[in-house]
């Protein structure tokens, strides 16, 4: 198959404009694929694929005779829209569902531009993604090798391969099935995925050392699950092959179910509560290829597992709970786990890492869910420098995200009378999804530290030709751009 670009034609005119390639390719068939195109009534929009066979001859020179005889059976003409890398980035994940089970795919799409390019392929393995049918085992991508006809960017194709490796392995980790993803499976699951990585080790700590510590609130969540499903923290830490270097302070929620505890959930609550884990399995996919593209930037990163369930050993609401540290903080409610397993990890990476930046992972409140829908990220921040920076990174890598306040006047609806904070603010005071961000920044210490809410667009109810139905792996690219921005930074 061979896939050339085409445009929409302007306002004044009728039919489409041919991108690189469409000419030639018209030449050398003959056959004017734009005629074609325009009975069929194809408008070349962003994302629109128009497939075209050639005829079956009957005799048997009459392929050479039509100049056919070595030319690719398939034509497929791939809108652009108006060429953005956003519309490229679809047109790539388009052109994977248009030709899944075949290949290979001859493309002249996006030549002479990186980031063109770039948007290509991740578009393209974006929509050639294939779920597990069986516990972690990837499964083969849905359409075949992808060929780059033209002048192209070697570094930012594979750049492209990089970030979309790690997005897969996100979706993979968040859609295993809870009944063999438990925090000790997980912790095994990542620890044998790190092994080998350069410059990167990976810890897992039994309950026993959390015990000793004081990881209180990671504990108290995952009581209700019994010892078979006890908690477990994996901490990463990658060094680079030289510093010294800015060092990242990571942390990302890794409930591996949550039926919301005592304060139990409805039943279709319930139905996605394996993904619960998205923050746990973006950080750690984010490391692993800094670590495996050898970025110059320290990092650290603590992942609390714990399952959130109903049992004899349950934490319940009005329980005061002391994280890392010593803070106490009262239970408001049992199905605002995410945030206690965060304010352990936050405390430790403040008083035992000390790093310049942190930054937290999680499909944390239905409030920003409700919010900004499931497109959007939302991204909560003391320090406007590296805000931007999550956002500049988000807006290079084609995931959206919305900055919201924290609000100074909403923080005394935290306040409890019988410890020092409470998990959840005042029913009367809304916001969530800002309560809930301001209840983790007691934790970082006033360092720099942004807040990223997936709850949204980490599920997918419906897929696209982006993304799947269920886990997504959304925030993975972002996260990586960011971490290859920091990098870049360093090195000027």
């Amino acid at each position: 198959m061979i896939a050339v670009p085409v445009a929409p034609a302007s306002d004044d005119e009728e039919g489409i404009q041919p991108g690189f390639g469409a000419a030639d390719a018209a030449v050398r068939y003959g056959v004017d694929w734009a005629e074609l195109a325009t009975r069929r009534r194809f408008k070349a929009k962003a994302g629109q694929v128009q497939a075209f066979d050639l005829p079956v001859v009957h005799r048997a020179d009459a392929a050479r005779d039509l100049g056919w005889d070595e030319l690719a059976a398939r034509v497929l003409l791939v809108g652009v829209g108006g060429g953005t890398p956003a519309e490229v980035r679809l047109a790539g994940a388009a052109l994977a569902k248009a030709t899944a089970g075949d290949g290979p795919v001859v493309t002249t799409v996006a030549q002479d531009s990186p980031t063109h390019t770039e948007a290509l392929v991740e578009g393209y393995l974006l929509g050639a993604y294939q779920a597990p049918r069986q516990g972690l085992k990837p499964a083969d991508p849905a359409t075949g090798d992808l060929v780059l006809l033209g002048r192209y960017d070697r570094a930012a194709a594979d750049r492209a391969v990089a970030a979309v490796q790690a997005q897969w392995l996100a979706r993979d980790l968040t859609r295993w099935p809870s009944n063999e993803k438990y925090p000790a499976t997980l912790a095994e699951a990542m620890a044998e995925l790190a092994a080998g990585a350069p410059g990167l080790t990976c810890e897992v700590w039994p309950p026993e050392r959390l015990a000793a510590d004081g990881f209180g609130a990671l504990l108290a969540v995952g009581a209700g699950a019994g010892p078979e499903r006890s908690p477990r923290l994996v901490v990463l830490r990658y060094e680079p092959p030289a510093g010294p270097v800015p060092h990242l302070g990571l942390a990302g929620k890794g409930i591996t179910f949550d039926t919301g505890g005592l304060d139990i959930k409805p039943a279709d609550g319930m139905t996605t509560m394996t993904t619960d884990m998205a923050g746990a399995a973006v950080v750690f996919a984010a490391v692993l290829a800094a670590a495996q593209a050898g970025l110059r930037l320290r990092l650290t990163a603590v992942l609390p597992l714990a399952q959130n369930s109903v049992g004899a050993g349950s934490y319940h609401p009005g329980d005061v709970v002391r994280t890392y540290g010593g803070r106490t903080v009262e239970v408001g409610d049992t199905d605002a786990e995410g945030r206690l397993v965060l304010a352990d990890a936050l405390a430790w990476l403040d008083a035992a890492v000390k790093p310049d930046l942190v930054l937290d992972m999680a499909t944390l409140t239905g409030a920003a869910r409700l919010a900004l829908g499931r497109e959007t990220g939302a991204l909560l921040a003391n320090d406007d420098a590296l805000a931007d920076q999550v956002l500049a990174a988000g807006e290079a890598v084609g995931e959206a995200w919305w900055r919201l306040p924290l609000v100074e006047a909403y923080r005394p609806a935290l306040d409890s009378q019988i410890a020092q904070i409470n998990s959840v603010a005042k029913a009367t005071t809304g916001a969530g999804a800002i309560t809930a961000a301001l209840l983790l920044r007691e934790f970082v210490g006033g360092r720099p530290w942004a807040h990223l809410d997936i709850a949204g667009p980490a599920r997918a109810a419906a897929g696209t030709d982006l993304t799947p139905s269920g886990a997504t792996g959304f925030a993975t690219r972002t996260l990586l751009r960011l971490l290859e921005d920091l990098a870049a930074g360093a090195g000027s």
